[in-house]
């Protein structure tokens, strides 16, 4: 039987039925999957560099024997082993590297065995006048390696799948480059492909998977070969285009035009003000009033850094709802947050004669059955929950306005289906995400395309800036000496721990630590506990001493992380804080800062730590600018990590890379949204539709668009 790029990808030479199930856990299942998994760099495998020509800070690809190697043990972590190798050159240069966590090589790498080495040439500190490579990346060769895939010519290098090799991937994939017919249908419209200069699908992956010798090596590997842009250019166009056919699809439903301008509803947002709204947030409330006027439903995203007053507008607009004679809800991604916007709720509108209704899976089953009866009545106004609200037993009477908070820890999915259960029995409610990550424009797009975009840029008068400052564990006791002042003086602290309890990753526990504290360090002060195995009720009863000042340190993990808003805490200590990634760091800090008072944050590290872990640190000290701190996260980490699982979860990328890659993602956008304007009814659109992979048809829906 003639193999073709629908065929099952066991029945590539190499691949067989065991390497079929790893590869199938990453979603490759035929010929054509395997196309799709494509090189995250490339090696010139027809001219090596030799060792006595490599400089400091460059990298560089060796073929080179293997002298000897040894693993150095450390005498407290016997697991971990530092392997030093020795390798010489085909013009007898010996260069040694030096592997951290390399036991694994130990009796793996043998004399006179061949390989490439793959690395950064760094200056070595015990012996100045030679240089190594720190975790090169190595592949092992037979003994004359003459395959026509690994050597004479630019080899591409893929990422392992489990066991799967990249050198057993490269050969897998030189079969399946072989069945690509350059008549192969093309998603791509040709008119398209043709005024952007793009080439054919079927030769866009033949010469991204196996380059022409004659491409330059810099192009592939910076991603800006023609094929490659080509690539990225699709993937962004079919994202954007199943962004747009949602756009417009819930531009068409019908959602209750609500009336803002009479009298009765802007004293009801008078009322509920607690301070003078800042201009940014009065110019945000516009955008949002505007939208709300109309009969089709409101999408539209919020973005504004710690402490802008995101809340405040959100519970503004569920007024409007309200004084229309609908439901408003807000949904949360942690019970700690929902019962911090419920207190809020309660404080801020239940003085207008609101009724506010919290519902959390941590409710006894009396409490939430009660719950769900007054939403189902409508008697709950404002509903405020976390994921609970999605469950099938929750049913609104009327919900005319709903609002998510720190939307990126939902998926899309979530999101549409609070919005499915409401027009389930009506319109469809106007939709308000929140979040507190601020995010460049091109990521915007990406993570929230579908979304129009409001920015509250400014921050309330009266907060005072954070001092920020990096300190060692030495001077811990310092540290101490200064939350004693603090607490003296009438002010509260937190201190921020890694982990919940004792680990393997020698890092200091919130449990214990808390012990020693209340023992050592604070004997005389009141300290509280929090994390996330505490039961709900034990989590909201030790938020309620420290809102009230019972407890005068919190000790605490990353559960704090959003929606604690108590102004009296004016220190934040975070031990190990090299750990942490820096919007995780960012949302910390915002818990001090609250009041008029002036606050400091406190990071905790070792004097010894890695170059981004210090970069991460000293970003802190620099800003506290939420913007600034999030185009410094994305340089550090890349939008793959920036992400989470939304990138390679959700958004399905295999080749773009939205920070890299901004200028193809904005023309991405204009094209497929030209292409959605012009009619969804378009033989175009219909036939790329058909083309787009069943994993994007369930994703958005798409088969029921049009």
């Amino acid at each position: 039987m003639a193999m073709s790029l629908t065929s099952e990808a066991r029945m590539i030479k190499g691949v067989g039925p065991q390497r079929a199930e790893l590869l199938a856990e990453r979603g490759i299942y035929t010929v054509g999957d395997l196309l799709g998994y494509l090189p995250f760099r490339y090696e010139d495998r027809v001219q090596f560099s030799q060792v006595k020509d490599i400089q400091p800070n460059g990298t560089y690809t060796i073929r080179a024997r293997v002298i000897g190697g040894q693993a150095i043990r450390n005498r407290r972590f016997r697991r971990d082993a530092i392997y030093h190798l020795l390798v010489e050159d085909e013009a007898g240069g010996l260069l040694s590297c030096k592997f951290f966590h390399g036991g694994y090589l130990e009796g793996r790498l043998k004399a006179g065995q061949l390989l490439i080495l793959h690395g950064k040439a760094e200056v070595d500190r015990l012996r100045p006048a030679r240089l190594e490579m720190i975790n090169p990346q190595i592949e092992l060769l037979e003994r004359e390696e003459t395959d026509s895939t690994e050597m004479g010519r630019i080899v591409p290098i893929y990422e392992a799948i489990g066991t799967i090799g990249s050198k057993q991937i490269r050969r897998a994939m030189y079969a399946a480059v072989q069945l690509i017919d350059p008549r192969m249908p093309d998603v791509l419209p040709e008119n398209l492909r043709a005024r952007l200069g793009y080439p054919a699908r079927g030769e866009a992956l033949r010469h991204t998977h196996f380059p022409e010798p004659t491409e330059s090596l810099d192009r592939l590997n910076t991603f800006r070969s023609p094929a490659q842009q080509r690539l990225i250019f699709e993937e962004f166009f079919l994202y954007q285009l199943s962004l747009g056919l949602d756009r417009h699809a819930t531009r068409k439903e019908n959602a209750i035009a609500f009336r803002v301008r009479e009298d009765r509803v802007r004293e009801a947002l008078k009322r509920i003000l607690p301070f003078k709204p800042t201009e940014a947030q009065k110019r945000v409330l516009a955008e949002i009033v505007a939208d709300l006027e109309k009969p089709a439903p409101m999408n539209r995203l919020l973005q504004g850094d710690v402490g802008s007053g995101k809340t405040m507008v959100a519970f503004e607009a569920a007024v409007i709802a309200i004084e229309n004679g609908t439901q408003a809800a807000l949904m949360a991604p942690t019970e700690i947050l929902a019962v911090q916007h419920f207190l809020s709720a309660r404080r801020t509108l239940g003085k207008a004669g609101y009724r506010a209704e919290l519902l959390i899976s941590g409710l006894k089953p009396a409490e939430k059955q009660a719950s769900l009866g007054r939403i189902r009545t409508g008697e709950a106004q404002l509903v405020i929950g976390t994921h609970t609200l999605i469950e099938e037993n929750v049913a609104f009477a009327r919900l005319g306005f709903l609002a998510i908070d720190e939307q990126h820890r939902f998926g899309v999915l979530q999101r549409k289906r609070l919005m499915d259960k409401a027009a389930s029995h009506g319109p469809r409610p106007h939709v308000l995400v929140l979040t507190a990550t601020p995010i460049p424009r091109t990521l915007s797009l990406t993570l929230y395309g579908d979304l129009d975009v409001s920015v509250l840029d400014e921050l309330p008068p009266g907060r005072t800036p954070i001092v920020t400052r990096v300190t060692s564990e030495r001077h811990l006791p310092g540290v101490w000496e200064a939350l004693r002042r603090e607490v003296a003086a009438g002010h509260q602290a937190y201190i921020v721990y890694p982990v919940i309890e004792e680990s393997k990753l020698e890092l200091k526990a919130a449990i214990e630590e808390y012990e020693r504290l209340s023992k050592e360090a604070f004997p005389t002060l009141k300290l509280g506990l929090l994390h996330g195995r505490l039961a709900s009720e034990e989590k909201d009863e030790v938020m309620q001493r420290f809102h009230r000042n019972e407890v005068q340190i919190l000790v605490t993990t990353t559960v704090v992380e959003v929606g604690v808003d108590v102004p009296n805490a004016t220190v934040m200590v975070i031990e190990h804080a090299e750990r942490f990634g820096l919007a995780q760091l960012h949302q910390l800090r915002g818990r001090i800062g609250r009041g008029a008072e002036k606050s400091q944050c406190i990071l905790v590290a070792p004097f010894r730590m890695t170059e981004e872990a210090r970069a991460r640190l000293d970003t802190m000290v620099r800003t506290s600018n939420g913007f600034e701190i999030a185009e410094a996260d994305l340089e550090l980490r890349g939008p793959g990590e920036f992400f989470g699982t939304r990138q390679s979860g959700e958004l399905g990328f295999h080749i773009a890379n939205p920070l890299r890659d901004k200028h193809l993602l904005e023309l991405a956008r204009k094209e497929a949204l030209a292409l959605v304007e012009e009619g969804t009814q378009r033989r175009e659109l219909q036939r790329v539709l058909g083309m787009l992979p069943g994993e994007w048809q369930r994703r958005y829906h798409l088969a029921k668009v049009g």
